[in-house]
C-alpha cells in the first residue's frame, strides 16, 4: 500500500472514530426505587444508573440542564409497593430540584420537554413501584421521540417491568418504549447468588449492591447491549449500553474501526519514514 492511499484510509478511520455515539442506557429487573428506603445496596443502584445516564462526559444537555423526569403513577400505593419518589429521595436526589415526577395526566408534555427541561428519564419500576398501564400506555406510543433524545445524548433509566404485585400494567408490552428490547414473563425472586458482570464492576457495582432485596423480571436476550448483572441461574437481570438507537436495536460503537485507527498511526509513520528513506537514496 502506498503512503499516500494509507494516508487517505486512516483519514477516513479518523472520521469514523469521532462519530456521535450518543444515548446512555441502564434497563434493570431490579425495583430499587421501592427498596431504597430501606437498603443501601438498592441506594447504589440508583445511584450508579442516574451517574450512567447523566455523565457529562456523554450526555451533552448535563452541560446546561440539571434535572431528569420521573415517571409514575399518583394512585393510591397498594400493598407491596411503593412511591418510588421517595426511595429516589433516599438515594440522594432531591424532588424539583433534582428531578420532576408525573404521572399520565401530564406525561405528554413533560415528554415535550426531553433535552430542553431534562437531560434525563427514569421509569419507575410497576413492582414494587407505581408505573401504571396509562403511563406505560404514553411511554410505548412516544418511542420515537424517547429515542430521538437518546440519539441527541440523553439519557434513560428504567426498571422492573414484570406486571407483578397489584398487576398494575397488564399486558401491555414491557419496555415497549425500546421495542428492539426483549424480556420475558415476570420472574419474582430473592436476590440471592446475585452476580456483577465486569462491565458492572467498571460502573461501581458490587455483589452486595444487587442481593439481599427481590428483583421482578430477567432479560431473554442482550439487545446489543453490555449485560450488567445475572441471577444465579445466569438470567439477565440488568443491561447499559451507551450508543445511537433505532427501532431494530442499538448500534455498536465501531470499535474496531477506532482500534484499527490507533495501529494504522503507527503504519503511517512507518510508511513516511519508508518514502522519505527512499526519497533520500
Amino acid at each position: 500500500m502506498t503512503f499516500a492511499r494509507l494516508s487517505r484510509l486512516l483519514l477516513c478511520t479518523s472520521c469514523l472514530s469521532t462519530l456521535s455515539w450518543a444515548g446512555s442506557i441502564f434497563l434493570t429487573g431490579h425495583d430499587p426505587d421501592f427498596h431504597a428506603d430501606d437498603s443501601v445496596g438498592a441506594q447504589h443502584i440508583n445511584q450508579v444508573a442516574i451517574s450512567f445516564i447523566e455523565d457529562p462526559g456523554f450526555n451533552p444537555f448535563s452541560a446546561t440542564i440539571h434535572k431528569f423526569l420521573f415517571v409514575q403513577s399518583n394512585i393510591s400505593v397498594p400493598g407491596g409497593h411503593r412511591d418510588g419518589k421517595n426511595g429516589l429521595i433516599a438515594s440522594g436526589y432531591s424532588a424539583t430540584t433534582d428531578f420532576d415526577t408525573v404521572d399520565a395526566s401530564s406525561l405528554n408534555t413533560a415528554l415535550d420537554g426531553l433535552g430542553t427541561l431534562y437531560r434525563g428519564l427514569v421509569v419507575a419500576s410497576d413492582f414494587g413501584g407505581i408505573l401504571t398501564a396509562a403511563e406505560l400506555t404514553i411511554l410505548n406510543s412516544r418511542s420515537p421521540d424517547i429515542i430521538h433524545f437518546l440519539n441527541n445524548g440523553g439519557g434513560l433509566y428504567a426498571m422492573a417491568e414484570s406486571n407483578g404485585g397489584a398487576g398494575l400494567t397488564g399486558n401491555l408490552p414491557k419496555f415497549g418504549f425500546l421495542p428492539f428490547v426483549v424480556t420475558s414473563t415476570q420472574l419474582n425472586e430473592g436476590e440471592g447468588g446475585d452476580t456483577v458482570t465486569p462491565f458492572g464492576a467498571s460502573l461501581g457495582l458490587t455483589n452486595s449492591d444487587v442481593n439481599s432485596n427481590f428483583s421482578h423480571n430477567v432479560f431473554t436476550s442482550a439487545s446489543g447491549m453490555n449485560i450488567v448483572d445475572v441471577d444465579a441461574s445466569g438470567h439477565i437481570l440488568s443491561l447499559a449500553v451507551r450508543s445511537q438507537v433505532t427501532s431494530s436495536g442499538v448500534v455498536p460503537e465501531p470499535s474496531s474501526w477506532v482500534l484499527f485507527g490507533s495501529a494504522g498511526l503507527a503504519l503511517l509513520r512507518a510508511a513516511r519514514r519508508r518514502a522519505e528513506s527512499r526519497r533520500k537514496d
